[in-house]
């Protein structure tokens, strides 16, 4: 018989330890959604070619298609936290799931290009109010003992949600003999592409009948007996259930509701800590990540490599993703936030530049495209380079900063700034590469390599270090 753990109040470090493989379940249910974020994000990459052909368009009207879910994405993120503390986090993850699998049957069976866009939209809405909720609630019903471990679940389960959507897509893509818009069963490969995701959607939206309220939410709307009963669930019998009811309603009525007004006051409008903030937001896109993400198969495509092969290594570089993004869990509290990043761009820096010279000896036109062998591995070494750095550093530092280096009063608001700058610089690295590529593909990596460069100094000046600080440290 296992003894019974005691815990203080505030969900302390002995936490039951038969109720953690119950917590475990409940966050990894909750992280669902990170999964289909990742996985919505990325699968587009499959289908970028076939959509070229189906409805014959050029560059600028597929980039305006791929990039619609990012509107929908801003929009979600934006509202998200509003609907959960009016109607519930598990509500909120319901309509998400709903609206996953509405984007996932509308964008496989499209009649026409702005039918495709708008679907794109509302996925891209679930998205964004994934990307809200997962975190918020796994906080709210995590152990204090085990939080940051826990929390750890929703970015891992969104690099395998890449890795899983590029895998799927390769899989189909051999079922339909190398074609994107191959026949397979009645429907092109690319529409099994978009399709597929129905299938992790309407799990997430099950997982979540069986999954509690969070008691942060239960306490806000007065169902104390209900709160005391998932606090018991998550924390173990040994803690206190009316002094941490009690804990949590002091520190929601205590709390302050940071406004943009907080905001304002620098030399420049804003205060200094939040031009930082949105520093880190937007050069972590403005290395060009998410054309990776977004573009890869037809990156590849472009310089000569056929489909096939290309969604391989669309696939490989979601594992090395995943791989840095372990190793970045691992050693952001080991060796610092700061060194962690400034590794990561010396490491892109050099991974983009090589990059840009490969592409340069790019040769042909049309499906007649070739590159030197050489070269070819260059730039297949370096793509691959380029996202473990990226993820062994700024694809975790990042949140963990942004997370950790505003003010306690201004916090809520600083990060809502910093998102939505993340949002719009993704968006316009996302609508802006089929033209670049179509102008110069070299080029465009030259432009993500000044900006990798760029982020060095910008970490030496600006970039505060947080590790070992408390959260009230943060002037």
């Amino acid at each position: 018989m296992t003894s019974t753990a005691k815990s203080s109040p505030s969900g302390g470090p002995a936490s039951h330890p038969d109720h953690l493989g119950h917590v475990v379940f409940i966050t990894a249910a909750a992280a669902m959604g990170g999964f289909l974020f990742g996985y919505d994000s990325s699968v587009i990459n499959g289908a970028v070619v076939a959509i070229r052909e189906r409805f014959d368009i050029g560059s600028e009207a597929l980039a305006q298609v791929i990039a619609a879910a990012l509107i929908g994405c801003a929009l979600g993120a934006a509202t998200a936290g509003r609907i959960a503390d009016r109607i519930g986090r598990i509500r909120c993850m319901q309509i998400a799931s709903v609206l996953f699998v509405a984007s996932a049957l509308g964008s496989a069976m499209p009649f026409a290009l702005w039918d495709l866009a708008v679907w794109r939209v509302v996925g891209g809405f679930a998205i964004g109010m994934a990307s809200v909720i997962g975190p918020a609630y796994i906080a709210e019903v995590s152990p204090a003992a085990y939080r940051g471990r826990l929390a750890s679940f929703q970015q891992a389960a969104i690099v395998v949600g890449i890795a899983v959507s590029q895998l799927v897509n390769w899989g189909i893509l051999n079922l339909a003999d190398g074609e994107q818009r191959g026949v397979v069963g009645g429907l092109e490969a690319w529409q099994w592409m978009l399709g597929v995701m129905v299938v992790p959607a309407a799990l997430y939206g099950l997982l979540s009948f069986v999954i509690p309220e969070s008691p942060r939410f239960l306490i806000s709307v007065g169902r104390h007996e209900q709160a005391r009963t998932v606090l018991s669930e998550v924390e173990g019998s040994g803690v206190d259930l009316d002094a941490r009811v009690a804990e949590i309603e002091l520190a929601m009525h205590s709390e302050h509701k940071s406004t943009f007004k907080d905001l304002l006051g620098g030399r420049f409008g804003l205060l200094p800590i939040v031009w930082v903030g949105i520093g880190l937001s937007v050069f972590q896109q403005l290395v060009g990540i998410n054309v990776i993400f977004y573009y890869s198969s037809s990156l590849w495509q472009s310089v000569g490599i056929d489909p096939s092969s290309s969604f391989l290594y669309s696939f490989t570089t979601s594992i090395i993703n995943i791989i840095g993004t372990v190793i970045a869990m691992i050693f952001v509290d080991r060796i610092g936030r700061k060194p962690l990043a400034l590794i990561g761009s010396v490491g892109m820096a050099i991974s983009l530049g090589l990059a840009a010279w490969a592409f340069s000896y790019k040769t042909g036109t049309g499906d007649d495209i070739t590159m030197p062998d050489t070269q070819g591995t260059v730039a297949l070494l370096a793509a691959h380079a380029f996202v473990l750095f990226f993820a062994l550093s700024w694809g975790v530092v990042v949140w963990v900063l942004l997370g950790e280096m505003f003010p306690n009063r201004i916090r809520a608001a600083a990060l809502g700034v910093a998102a939505a700058a993340q949002w719009v610089a993704n968006w316009l690295i996302t609508v802006s590469f089929p033209s670049l590529s179509d102008w110069n593909l070299s080029g465009a990596y030259v432009i993500y390599t000044v900006f990798a460069v760029l982020s060095i100094p910008f970490i030496l000046k600006w970039v505060p270090e947080t590790k070992g600080k408390a959260l009230e440290e943060m002037g």
